[in-house]
C-alpha cells in the first residue's frame, strides 16, 4: 500500500500465504477450504533478487530528493524516478526494510518542533561607542608619536611580563600600536565588532565589557607569559568583542531544541575566525588573542544567562561608557606618573 506524500509502512516480518487443499471427511470430499499459513519472510525472500524494485516513497519532487539524500548518506542503494504527476523513490527488495527504517528515523527527527529564539530589540547609538573607540586610539597614537610630556609612551604603556605589579599596563597596552598598518587594522575590525556588540548590549555596556575582557586577558598574559614577553595593540580587545558576540549567541542557542551542531555553531564560528585572523607570524600575540576571545565568550555567556543589561535606559549606557573612558585615562595617568 502506498501513502502519497509519506513513506510506505514497512511490511511485517511474517507475511500470510493463502493455500488451498482438500480435507477429506469420511468418504466424501468437501469443497475447497482456505487456510492462512504464516511463513518466515526469509523463506520468501530467497527469490527477492528476481523480484521487481520496491517503491518506498511516492510524492513531491522536493521530498523525494530530500529522502534520496538521506539514503545516499546512509549508503542505501536507491533510484529516483519521475512518474505521472509524482516522483518515486525505488530500492532493491533486499534493502526495503533498511530504507524504511532510515526514512522513518529522519522523518521523526525532522518533525520535532523547533523553538523560536526571542527577538532582541537592537539598541540605538551603537555608532557613538565606535566613534569613542576610534578617538581614543587616534589620540593615543598622536601623543605617543610626538612624545607628549617628554615620555616614551610605548615603553611606559606596553604590556611587559617583567612588570607584573604595573597592572595599568593591561589597559594602556590596548591603546598602543607599532605602526599605521597595525593601527588601521584594529580600527577597522574593532569598529565592526564593536557596533555589532553595541546593538545587542548598548554602546556603553558593550565597550565597557570589551575593555574589561581585554584588560583582564592582558593581565593574565602578564602573569603567565615569559619575562621577556612584550606586546601592544587593541587586537586583544577586538577578539574580546568577537568572543562577546559568540558567547551571547552560543548561550541563546543552547536553550533551543536544535541539533547539537546548530547549538554550538556560534562558538565554532568564533573559533574559526580566531584561528583565521588571530594567528600569523612570530610577531602576532596569539596568546593575547586567545585569552581575549576566551574572556569575551565568558562575559557574553554570563550576560545571556542573566539577561543583562536589564535596563535599556540611557543612564546606564552613559555611565558605563564614561566609566570605560575614565579608566583608560586613569591608567595612562598612573603610567606617566610612575615614569616621573
Amino acid at each position: 500500500m502506498l501513502i502519497r506524500g509519506g513513506p510506505i509502512y514497512p511490511p511485517p516480518a511474517y507475511r500470510p500465504l493463502i493455500c488451498r487443499f482438500f480435507v477429506p471427511i469420511g468418504v466424501e470430499p468437501v469443497p475447497t477450504a482456505e487456510y492462512a499459513l504464516t511463513l518466515p519472510s526469509s523463506d520468501i525472500d530467497r527469490n527477492a533478487e528476481s523480484a521487481p524494485p520496491a517503491v518506498v516513497f511516492r510524492g513531491s519532487k522536493v521530498l523525494c530528493r530530500e529522502f534520496s539524500l538521506v539514503l545516499e548518506a546512509r549508503g542505501v542503494e536507491h533510484e529516483v524516478r519521475e512518474g505521472e504527476g509524482s516522483w518515486s523513490l525505488i530500492v532493491p527488495p533486499l534493502l526495503i526494510h533498511r530504507a524504511y527504517d532510515e526514512i522513518s528515523r529522519y522523518s521523526a527527527e525532522r518533525s520535532l518542533p523547533r523553538s523560536i529564539p526571542n527577538r532582541i530589540e537592537p539598541f540605538s547609538g551603537a555608532a557613538i561607542g565606535a566613534i569613542g573607540y576610534v578617538l581614543i586610539l587616534l589620540a593615543t597614537a598622536y601623543c605617543a608619536g610626538i612624545g607628549l610630556f617628554g615620555a616614551d609612551w610605548l615603553s611606559l604603556g606596553a604590556l611587559d611580563a617583567a612588570a607584573g605589579r604595573e597592572w595599568w599596563r593591561a589597559l594602556t597596552a590596548l591603546t598602543l600600536h607599532l605602526d599605521q598598518e597595525h593601527l588601521m587594522g584594529n580600527l577597522l575590525f574593532g569598529v565592526v565588532a564593536g557596533i555589532a556588540a553595541g546593538r545587542l548590549l548598548g554602546p556603553g555596556v558593550a565597550w565597557a565589557s570589551i575593555l574589561g575582557a581585554g584588560a583582564l586577558a592582558n593581565y593574565v598574559e602578564i602573569l603567565i607569559a615569559p619575562a621577556a614577553h612584550r606586546a601592544v595593540g587593541a587586537s586583544t580587545a577586538v577578539f574580546a568583542a568577537l568572543g562577546l558576540l559568540a558567547g551571547l549567541a552560543w548561550r541563546q542557542r543552547l536553550t533551543l531544541r536544535e541539533r547539537r551542531w546548530y547549538r554550538w555553531a556560534p562558538l565554532i564560528a568564533g573559533v574559526c575566525l580566531l584561528t583565521l585572523l588571530g594567528a600569523g607570524n612570530a610577531h602576532v600575540d596569539v596568546l593575547g588573542h586567545a585569552l581575549g576571545f576566551l574572556f569575551g565568550v565568558g562575559v557574553g555567556w554570563i550576560y545571556a544567562r542573566t539577561g543583562a543589561p536589564r535596563s535599556r535606559g540611557k543612564r546606564l549606557q552613559i555611565a558605563a561608557g564614561a566609566g570605560a573612558a575614565v579608566l583608560v585615562c586613569a591608567a595612562w595617568f598612573l603610567a606617566l606618573s610612575h615614569a616621573a
